[in-house]
């Protein structure tokens, strides 16, 4: 059978550099820095003291309070992030039909804030178990697109991803899949996140993940440079409209790109390290362009994992080397997350929105923090150090890689 082609018609975010996905692309162009100390705990007693926090966010400003209390912050992120991307769509208005509708999300941890509350709760109460009957349905990490299916009334395929930083990212393959074999006409995608928690912060940093540099958090996220100590820890949302190609032009929807390709793979190496070869990350965009039916010579742009970690950035950007060649050096490629962060679960779905704004908008925002040359790093590599790149960009991917070795590469192009 020949399968259908999936476009993007809709998208949406709220990160912590913007609370939509206008004020997003806007800040990325700026190298806007989203790190601050923390305000959700009191951070006092940890190694690190900042965080990529979502700003000014009130869910009484998109939720009642009554439903308020039913969700995770977490779920609170997807749940406006698709509102965004759905209206931006016009699945809504246009009357598609919601049976071939469905919702594939993504998230590494899922409602973190409410397990810690509620069993810090239990430890507090003298062992007498007193848990919120929303207790699981508040923390589960599949809760989210249950949501928005429920508010839409779309009746397709519904579940949650989960392969830690790679989740989103799963999310649109699996997405872009179903569309493809005829299963939905269109696919609500994107992931979320919320584990500034104490609990998160707390755990990262017994595993030496996290950047200690609290005398400067706005610089904290230093991907490639030669004094990176550990990623920010971000948080937010952002949600992804696929739709199969002959469908949204039936409907004369406004088409920003075609996701043309989806990589996977494993490293099969260590629980949290990466291979140090970077052999996983080479097969995963290996299979993406593979899948696209792209070559090597075609890429325009990469927006890399970078998560500012002393071996990772290393493996990654000599995998871009293996796999291009010489012409590595000719493309633009970046880490966003010198500015949101890592958003762990939902880092794949709003770098992919930074993917799409650099071929509709013909610009790659930068590498921002970037201070010193790591010598372990290919210098004549361009990683768009701290402004934006005027740039024709036909041809973009996007790497995202999770603990336990899960990796995923998604390849969006022009239409």
């Amino acid at each position: 059978m020949e399968l259908k082609r999936v476009v993007v018609t809709g998208f949406g975010a709220i990160t912590p550099i913007g609370n939509n996905a206008k004020e997003y692309w806007e800040s990325l162009i700026k190298g806007v820095s989203g790190a601050a100390p923390i305000t959700l705990f009191d951070s006092t007693n940890f190694k690190t003291k900042f965080a990529c926090e979502v700003k000014n966010f009130d869910p009484l400003n998109y939720f009642d309070k009554k439903e308020s209390k039913k969700m995770d912050r977490n779920t609170q992120f997807g749940i406006v992030a698709a509102r965004e991307a759905v209206e931006h769509s016009r699945i809504i208005d246009d009357n598609c039909d919601k049976n071939r509708i469905g919702v594939i999300w993504g998230s590494g941890i899922g409602g973190l804030e409410t397990f810690e509350k509620e069993v810090l709760g239990w430890a507090e109460s003298g062992g007498i178990p007193r848990f919120n009957p929303f207790f699981i349905p508040k923390m589960i990490a599949d809760i989210t697109p249950g949501h928005i299916s429920i508010e839409y009334g779309f009746h397709g395929p519904n579940y949650t991803t989960v392969s830690a930083c790679a989740s989103s990212a799963n999310a649109l393959i699996d997405g872009k899949m179903l569309i493809q074999l005829g299963k939905a006409d269109v696919i609500v995608c994107g992931g979320s996140e919320a584990a500034v928690t104490a609990s998160g912060v707390g755990g990262f940093n017994a595993m030496m993940a996290l950047s200690t540099r609290n005398d400067d958090p706005k610089t904290a996220s230093r991907p490639f440079d030669k004094d990176r100590d550990g990623f920010v820890l971000g948080e937010g949302a952002g949600s992804i409209i696929l739709e199969e190609y002959e469908h949204a032009k039936k409907r004369g929807a406004t088409i920003y790109a075609e996701l043309k390709g989806g990589g996977l793979s494993a490293d099969a190496h260590h629980m949290t390290a990466p291979h140090p070869e970077g052999l996983g990350a080479y097969l995963v965009m290996k299979n993406c362009l593979e899948d696209a039916g792209v070559s090597t010579q075609e890429v325009d742009h990469i927006n890399m994992h970078g998560t500012s970690t002393p071996l990772g950035d290393i493996a990654e950007s000599n995998a871009i080397s293996k796999l291009l060649g010489d012409h590595a050096y000719d493309i633009q490629i970046n880490s966003t997350k010198s500015m949101t962060g890592h958003l762990l679960g939902a880092a794949g779905v709003i770098e992919a929105i930074a993917v799409l704004g650099s071929i509709t908008n013909s610009i790659v925002p930068p590498t921002i923090n970037h201070f010193t040359d790591d010598e372990r790093i290919d210098s004549r590599l361009n990683f768009t150090f701290e402004k934006a790149v005027n740039k024709n960009v036909n041809i973009a991917m996007s790497n995202t890689f999770g603990f336990g070795g899960h990796n995923a590469c998604v390849l969006f192009s022009k239409i």
